[in-house]
């Protein structure tokens, strides 16, 4: 298990003084990216190999939002990896030590210049200490879209939405598909399927519905082809 201790910031923070959704997924990710950097496989070693981490899936669970200035942990570890995939647990402690969020997440090793999956390395599967999974009810990795979807406005990708693969974040895509949510209402469970790398100059178009207990937002660009779905339940 790798962890960092820190403190919400205000800038993290929404109108009520709580901790985003949108930052959350960001803490869950900055320390995966903290855990491969410590080990030696982190941007570096990826580039020189040719390699990425795609995410293919996010399943995040949150039982309270942390608020600002309040001390949290936030910690990670992988529990399995098969050929070219990699599944890693996340979780977000307070100061009590009771569990504010967790999340499981599905990724695939990417050979860039190849365009293809690749076969994860051996000093990957070395320096990479698996552990038992958290306990927690695992959502599939497909979410099934519902009918009556809407169309909003378009969003063009600008070099802000990029990272380091020059490819659209995986924050970035929350963001734009809660434009849309109900901000009245408190998310208890954000899924994300990854589908398509949307790149510089491309244009999304969110087609969204909010249904009772649930908010859903594909992603696509102008043929309908989807980069990212969505779905978050209410509480």
């Amino acid at each position: 298990m790798y962890s960092f201790d820190t403190r919400v910031r205000y800038s993290e923070t929404d109108a009520a003084g709580k901790l985003t959704l949108e930052a959350i997924l960001d803490y869950f990710q900055d320390v995966s990216t903290f855990h491969s950097e410590d080990l030696g496989l982190g941007i570096e070693y990826l580039g020189e190999h040719h390699l990425a981490w795609v995410l293919s899936a996010w399943q995040i669970v949150v039982e309270r939002y942390p608020l600002c200035c309040e001390q949290i942990k936030v910690a990670t570890f992988p529990y399995d990896f098969k050929g070219f995939m990699g599944t890693r647990n996340f979780y977000m402690e307070d100061a009590t030590g009771k569990k504010a969020a967790y999340a499981n997440s599905i990724w695939t090793l990417m050979d860039i210049q190849q365009g293809r999956p690749a076969r994860i390395l051996p000093e990957m599967k070395e320096g990479y200490v698996l552990e038992p999974k958290l306990p927690m009810v695992y959502a599939p990795r497909k979410i099934e879209l519902p009918d009556n979807l809407a169309s909003q406005e378009s969003i063009e990708i600008k070099p802000y939405h990029l990272d380091t693969n020059h490819h659209v974040n995986n924050g970035q895509y929350l963001r734009m598909a809660l434009e849309y949510a109900d901000t009245d209402v408190e998310i208890a469970q954000m899924r994300a399927e990854y589908k398509k790398s949307a790149v510089l100059g491309d244009v999304i178009i969110p087609r969204t519905l909010t249904e009772e207990n649930r908010y859903t937002a594909s992603l696509e660009n102008e043929t309908g082809d989807v980069y990212a779905v969505i779905q978050c339940t209410y509480r």
